[in-house]
């Protein structure tokens, strides 16, 4: 229980986020657009490359992997389930689609950081870096008959992706950085959460009418997410002896709520963006609740 509460002031900075966006109109929605990019291609990346380059790599890594795949295939697989239980349009399933699986970057790396240190931010970078690639191929190929873009396009301009491999190549290479060059990306890591929860709170949307379908999707959905990846997780987990800070964020990995990257997709492909935005608020919202109590476990 001690460890589910020490999420607390995550989750508060993600509820002033929402409060202030309200509250500030002033501000206009163009600070938090900037300030969402700002995390998203300068601060986060900066975080991952300083924690990855810091970690020494090995083969004990690759269990966490083989977790983390399995539980967003399974993911995948129930969630296309939804469209013959459901009557979604075929544009509507394809955006929802990936709020079955897609996971909340920001967050998880809170939530690392505060679970192991500098060792839980790497061990959630190289996840998440590893899950991208099979995250943006399955959204991207399910929307594609309905707009243009490319899976590699997509993956080339993620930062977090990007970072991951830099971090990696480097990493390997064995180099070292300069220490101003270390201190600066340190004081840039140090921003990069508390403006990240920020930012998570202040694009939360409930609005918009689902109707009785979308209703009884969009918590097929959310079930997925919150519930069956992590019993995947656990049942993989305990098959194959993966434990330690490993197991811990395997299983914070897939009890993660859904990325507003997934709205940002939708709409650029001509997707349902409605749906998709108040899926991922629902999420983050039920993630406050439901992931603490995942994390009771780990105590």
């Amino acid at each position: 229980m001690s460890t589910a509460l020490t999420l607390l002031p995550d989750f508060a900075l993600i509820l002033l986020g929402y409060a202030l966006r309200r509250w500030m109109v002033a501000l206009g929605d163009h600070f938090w657009t900037g300030l969402e990019k700002l995390v998203y291609f300068v601060l986060f990346p900066a975080l991952l490359f300083n924690a990855i380059i810091k970690t020494p790599l090995s083969f004990e890594a690759i269990p966490l992997f083989g977790v983390g795949a399995a539980a967003m295939l399974g993911a995948m697989l129930l969630a296309l389930l939804a469209r013959p239980l459901f009557s979604l349009t075929p544009i509507s399933f394809a955006s929802q689609f990936q709020c079955a699986f897609r996971f909340n970057t920001y967050i998880g790396l809170a939530v690392a950081a505060k679970l192991h240190g500098a060792a839980g931010i790497a061990a959630m970078g190289l996840l998440a870096g590893g899950m991208v690639p099979l995250a943006n191929l399955a959204a991207v190929w399910m929307l594609a008959r309905h707009g243009e873009a490319s899976v590699w396009r997509e993956l080339a301009k993620n930062p977090l992706f990007l970072a991951t491999l830099a971090a990696l190549a480097w990493n390997l290479a064995g180099l070292t950085l300069p220490t101003p060059a270390g201190q600066f990306l340190g004081r840039l890591a140090e921003a990069a959460i508390a403006l990240g929860l920020l930012a998570v709170g202040a694009a939360l949307k409930l609005r918009g009418t689902l109707g009785p379908a979308g209703r009884g999707a969009a918590a097929y959905f959310l079930v997925i997410k919150l519930l069956a990846m992590p019993l995947i997780v656990l049942a993989v987990a305990r098959h194959i002896g993966l434990d330690g800070i490993h197991f811990d964020i395997a299983l914070v990995f897939a009890a993660l709520p859904t990325a507003s990257s997934a709205y940002i997709l939708a709409q650029r492909m001509g997707g349902d963006g409605t749906r998709v935005a108040w899926l991922i608020s629902a999420s983050t919202l039920l993630g406050m609740l439901s992931l603490p109590l995942w994390l009771v476990l780990l105590s």
